[in-house]
């Protein structure tokens, strides 16, 4: 069982990190977390997940071993599979998700997309005790570091290519990000893919 790849950064997207370790590219699916944390690093420690099925091999990297402490809890929830998890830690940080969870606000939770209310009281439910003794600081939901990058079309690009890779129609996909960059022009990918996420 893989624990964590340490290695070169091959490629990076905000959905993939493939990671060189002496010659062999392990690709991995990540969060916009994971990547916010890696961005910009030559090299970099992702601790892994694997999902194995007779059809499929499918690895999953995290920045830390919380957000893969959480994305574990997250999927042992009946009806939350890997690319639902995912699209939670990409939609909140591992803070916000803990501060949902403990604070029980389901409506909140429910706005992700792939989760219905059920399924986010479920999640609630089941993971807030096991939230809390994981020691994860609490964070208010909502605070976003200001935004740095020029607002162009590779900004565009990106942002529709990751949505495409987390499963959303290019053609809606990319009028909510131009929608998006109307409102924030100098916003980074990622904050523009959080904020995507909680319009699709």
């Amino acid at each position: 069982m893989l624990d964590y790849v340490n290695g070169r950064i091959d490629d990076l997207t905000p959905a993939t990190a493939t990671i060189d370790c002496g010659g062999i590219g392990f690709m991995l699916n990540i969060s916009l977390g994971t990547f916010s944390a890696i961005q910009g690093k030559g090299e970099a420690r992702l601790y892994i997940y694997e999902s194995i099925r007779e059809d499929a091999w499918t690895l999953y990297g995290f920045a830390t071993k919380a957000e893969r402490s959480l994305f574990l809890m997250l999927t042992s929830v009946s009806g939350v599979g890997g690319g639902t998890a995912r699209m939670v830690l990409s939609s909140f940080s591992v803070a916000e998700i803990a501060n949902i969870i403990t604070d029980g606000n389901d409506r909140l939770l429910a706005t992700v997309k792939g989760l219905g209310k059920k399924t986010a009281q479920k999640i609630i439910l089941e993971l807030r005790d096991k939230v809390q003794a994981l020691g994860i600081e609490p964070q208010a939901t909502g605070g976003e570091s200001a935004a740095t990058a020029t607002f162009n079309k590779e900004v565009h690009d990106e942002a529709v290519e990751a949505l495409k890779m987390l499963g959303f129609p290019p053609a809606p996909t990319s009028k909510v990000v131009k929608a998006i960059l109307a409102d924030e022009p100098d916003a980074k990918v990622e904050r523009v893919i959080k904020l995507a996420l909680k319009s699709l």
